[in-house]
């Protein structure tokens, strides 16, 4: 199972909303340019923050910017706002068969441990903040001058 690639477009994308907001406009374009996607897609994960509250967006060439503090916007909301969840992070087989003393069993067997897994995840994707990112990223930029 892998989590997709719109997880980390929406924290490129609010990472480059935050580094370049008063440098340019930060349009679908602008970002798709440093994201190196199609610009549609990068509309579309800037309408699903949106949804969200993470960022407001001007249609047009207004563009977009973050609508709530850095260190508000933790891992865990930006994965809920683009990541077609729903509840579970584990999808489970529908069909294990019930004639095997295995298929029987395995959900009695994998069930709580599979919720541990997603709650541990979870407690550490909120320990997580926009801030944090900047703060690196910013750092590294400066390292790099």
């Amino acid at each position: 199972m892998q989590i997709s690639s719109r997880f980390t477009i929406a924290i490129h994308i609010l990472t480059c909303i935050d580094i370049f907001q008063d440098k340019y406009k930060v349009t679908s374009d602008f970002l798709a340019s440093s994201i190196n996607v199609n610009p549609v897609i990068i509309r579309k994960i800037l309408q699903q923050l949106k949804a969200q509250g993470i960022v407001t967006v001007i249609r047009g060439s207004g563009g977009a910017k973050i609508a709530k503090p850095l260190n508000e916007i933790n891992f865990l909301d930006i994965y809920y706002a683009v990541e077609c969840v729903d509840g579970e992070l584990f999808s489970f087989h529908e069909n294990p068969n019930k004639e095997c003393p295995v298929g029987r069993n395995i959900h009695n067997v994998l069930d709580k441990r599979l919720v541990k897994i997603q709650k541990s995840m979870e407690e550490e994707m909120k320990k997580m903040t926009m801030a944090d990112v900047i703060k690196d990223t910013e750092n590294y930029i400066i390292s790099q001058q």
